[in-house]
């Protein structure tokens, strides 16, 4: 394992290690507006919530790497303490990466990237009418990292308002994940797009206490074929199927083949038995697992 310490590496080395390995990060579109009425509207992915009550968002404006110098964001923000916070969904990304030019003061990179003005309700800055959410904000505070190049500039916001397209919205007139088509940072120029195809759901312990990964006995807790992920799986359980239950799952056609063709052959069987629960587990049948190991 590759290590490394910190004080050895420039800023560039180490914005490019974070921005590779602390992925994927969601971002957000930020407008701000200055004394003058100047509107600002840049990326940030060193974004996201950090509270419900009240309802918090945090993102950082950090000093370019470059030449230590800080972004009209920071600045508008200390002299206006609003912000709206504009999440980018796919539809919107190539407009957002174009508002992420270092354009000079004063330019409105609403006008620059295409992206249209909507008039906030409470703040002064105004919305990103392509973004399917959109939060307006008072900015509670600003806390400074650091003055050396990098250091970031934690902008603490708390949303007032949310706006939701309400295309997005499901029968329930919650947000559906597959609906609203996120997207997120990587590192360098790499960025994933969240589809329906690579979503998938982790049952959430919330209610119940898992035996936990050392309840599990020996042989399936070091088998061969089980991976961390289907260990954790079968921890999750509160109980173990039944004596009775796991009778009945042996009964069935496929189970009974199996120790047929194993017939004195004890390690063939346990090797096909965990395959057949991997199998199992791979499509969140946790229980059904759990049968097969403990035949």
């Amino acid at each position: 394992m590759l290590t490394l310490n910190i004080k050895d590496l420039s800023p560039f080395q180490i914005q490019s290690y974070l921005n590779h390995a602390v992925a994927p990060r969601p971002i957000c579109l930020a407008s701000t507006i200055d004394a003058g009425g100047n509107v600002n509207l840049s990326p940030f992915s060193f974004f996201n919530v950090f509270s419900v009550n009240p309802p918090v968002c945090v993102f950082s404006p950090s000093r370019r790497v470059r030449d230590n110098t800080t972004k009209h964001t920071l600045e508008n923000i200390r002299q206006v303490p609003e912000c709206v916070i504009n999440i980018v969904n796919y539809d919107m990304v190539q407009q957002v990466s174009l508002s992420s030019v270092e354009y000079p003061l004063g330019v409105n990179e609403f006008i620059k990237s295409g992206l249209t003005e909507l008039p906030s309700e409470l703040v002064k800055p105004p919305r990103v009418a392509e973004a399917p959410v959109q939060f307006e904000c008072v900015v509670n505070e600003i806390i400074s990292l650091g003055n050396t190049p990098g250091a970031g500039n934690l902008v603490i916001a708390e949303i007032k308002l949310i706006h939701i397209n309400e295309d997005i919205l499901n029968a329930a007139g919650l947000i559906d994940q597959e609906k609203i088509d996120l997207v997120a940072r990587l590192g360098g120029d790499w960025y994933c797009r969240v589809t329906a195809d690579n979503l998938f759901k982790v049952a959430k312990p919330v209610s119940t206490i898992g035996i936990g990964v050392d309840a599990i006995p020996y042989n399936i807790r070091n088998s061969k074929v089980l991976t961390g992920n289907n260990l954790g799986q079968l921890g999750n359980v509160e109980v173990l199927p039944t004596d009775d239950a796991i009778e009945a799952y042996a009964q069935s056609d496929e189970i009974k083949e199996l120790f047929d063709a194993t017939i004195g052959d004890s390690q063939t069987r346990e090797l096909q038995l965990h395959l057949k629960a991997k199998q199992l587990l791979d499509e969140g049948l946790v229980d059904d697992a759990w049968k097969v190991l403990l035949i």
